[in-house]
């Protein structure tokens, strides 16, 4: 029987293929509208208290030596408070934990875990860590889209596409960069770029952005003059620009690297020790507090001196990766661009001193060492360089930003061998991110997709009447007991036992001496990927599909992943 196209069975139904067009854009709308609901409470929650207390959420600097100081110890303090009565499961947050569980869980985040980044997140930026907030709402969004997924009993290939959308819609909605989003949703938590894929990523992200500026207003991130390179002589200074900040990324990497190490102290000393380095640099160094994009303006503007942009970028690169490393959940984007904005503007202003003839302005070149820092830690070029794009609203910075961006990957990729700081970080953790081809493949349809209902089903004990008509049929037997798992049985065995043994009236089919394939079920909500898993793991060639009440669906067969891995390749 059909089921009406109305109805949440047909919804699910549809997604377990890779062409549900309309059920995608559905979950689309509907991640885009849950994260920026949850994004728009995260920024209140963050921009509410500092704006009281400050009278500006980014004037960390009004404040005296003894409070920045204090202040981020205080927050220290109060996360050990919260992250004590919590298991060591749910303190799991940011994108390490979104890409952790897309490799591992497919894509199913806990609720626990993004309550506990949203509130933790808040904590870390009002006390004025030295983070940025873009991972925490990348993760919020994430877990939020999944959870919908999850509430609707979807498909697991549908979870991952809602992961990609939350992602897209967080960043959308925490920069006011939709087009980003899609990018980075792309190239950094799927590692993939489909045309299907697209659509409801670009839907959610859209989504987010209208919603949040309905309910936030349009703020404008960062200040940014209308800069443009003078002349393309300045294309070495810029390579020159992105080697460098190769160079600070890699060891920005390395740094995080070797701090994630420490997590074999106790928490509370971790803690405490991030919140006591981060209150003695603020002490002297204020501008690192908090998300920073103030100073980042400034430097944009060309309103900081050489060695006061020396100062920062040494500051702002040491601090970040320990704190994070110490377990401070906070993001990493808003840190690349201000250490990359830092270090770009220093190069303008040194390359003016030591170049003759004209150069840009300084601004300029610190707006092209932001992209290039966050292209180089994040391993994600063209997300970057789309940021950049629309931070800035300036086409003049797409080739001085192509060339410092890859010239920083290059340096990053091929001569330090490292990934992105996102996967240095799993790795750290004995994870991996696992996006081999089969597995991307695999992952995208679930197993309804390919599942065939050409079976006829019995009970184990049938009378001879009952039996000579399972001989006749032309579908597969699907033997079925309360006390064995269903087994396919061969018709041709089962008759050839029927014509030697005429005597017989009542038939056990599973004492019957015939061939049997054995087969292990699978939800119906398995992706194509785990129905293969699942497959080498019990050593069986076919499967049976179970719905959520446990009633058989269909059956799945090897052959039938093959030859679906093989029209993907073509």
């Amino acid at each position: 029987m059909n089921k009406p196209v109305w109805s949440l069975d047909y919804f699910r139904e549809r997604l377990a293929h890779t062409e549900a067009l309309p059920q995608l854009v559905i979950l689309g709308v509907l991640s885009g509208i849950g994260t920026a609901l949850l994004i728009s409470l995260f920024r209140l929650l963050v921009d509410a208290p500092l704006e009281y207390f400050l009278g500006n959420h980014n004037n960390f600097e009004a404040l005296p030596g003894w409070a920045r100081f204090a202040l981020p110890v205080t927050g220290s303090l109060v996360l050990l408070l919260i992250l004590h009565n919590v298991s060591a499961a749910v303190r799991k947050v940011g994108v390490v934990h979104v890409l952790e569980r897309m490799s591992y869980h497919q894509g199913h985040l806990p609720l626990p875990n993004m309550i506990n980044q949203l509130i933790c997140a808040s904590v870390a930026l009002v006390s004025g860590h030295s983070v940025g907030r873009e991972g925490p709402a990348v993760h919020i969004g994430a877990a939020c889209s999944s959870w919908i997924g999850q509430k609707m009993h979807l498909p697991n290939n549908s979870l991952r596409l809602l992961v990609g959308c939350g992602t897209a819609a967080a960043i959308a909605a925490a920069f006011n960069t939709p087009l980003a989003g899609v990018i980075f949703a792309m190239e950094v938590v799927l590692l993939e770029y489909t045309a299907v894929g697209f659509v409801p990523i670009m839907v959610a992200a859209v989504t987010a952005d209208v919603s949040n500026r309905l309910l936030l207003g349009s703020e404008v991130v960062l200040d940014v003059p209308a800069l443009t390179i003078s002349s393309l002589a300045e294309i070495p200074v810029i390579m020159l620009l992105g080697f460098s900040i190769g160079l600070l990324a890699a060891g920005f990497n390395h740094l995080l690297r070797q701090t994630v190490k420490l997590a074999k102290y106790p928490l509370s000393y971790r803690l405490i020790g991030a919140g006591v380095l981060a209150g003695l640099v603020s002490v002297w160094v204020p501008q690192i507090m908090g998300l920073g994009y103030d100073t980042v303006s400034d430097a944009l503007a060309g309103n900081i001196a050489l060695t006061g942009l020396l100062l920062l970028v040494l500051a702002k690169w040491l601090l970040t990766p320990i704190i994070i490393g110490l377990g401070i959940p906070g993001g990493l984007i808003a840190p690349t661009l201000f250490i990359g904005a830092m270090a770009g503007g220093a190069l303008g202003l040194a390359g003016d001193l030591l170049v003759d003839g004209p150069m840009s302005h300084t601004g300029f070149y610190a707006m092209v060492g932001m992209g290039a820092m966050m292209g180089a830690v994040l391993n994600a070029p063209l997300a970057a360089l789309t940021a950049l794009l629309e931070l800035t609203g300036n086409p003049n910075i797409i080739l001085p930003g192509m060339i410092a961006i890859v010239t920083a990957n290059v340096t990053v990729r091929y001569l330090f061998h490292l990934p992105s700081i996102f996967i240095t970080s799993l790795q750290a953790q004995g994870l991996d991110y696992r996006h081999q081809p089969l597995t991307q493949a695999l992952s995208r349809a679930a197993v309804g997709s390919l599942m065939k209902k050409d079976f006829v089903r019995s009970t184990g004990t049938v009378d001879r009447d009952q039996a000579m008509t399972l001989t006749r049929q032309h579908n597969r037997l699907l033997i079925e007991s309360d006390n064995y798992y269903p087994v396919l049985l061969s018709r041709t065995d089962l008759r050839q036992w029927l014509k030697r043994h005429p005597e017989v009236e009542q038939i056990d089919l599973f004492e019957v001496p015939a061939r049997r394939f054995e087969l292990t079920a699978i939800s119906f909500q398995a992706t194509l990927k785990e129905a293969l898993d699942k497959m080498n793991e019990s050593g069986v060639n076919t499967l049976f599909v179970q719905a959520n009440d446990q009633s058989i669906l269909g059956l799945l067969s090897r052959e039938q992943l093959e030859q679906y891995y093989l029209e993907e390749l073509k």
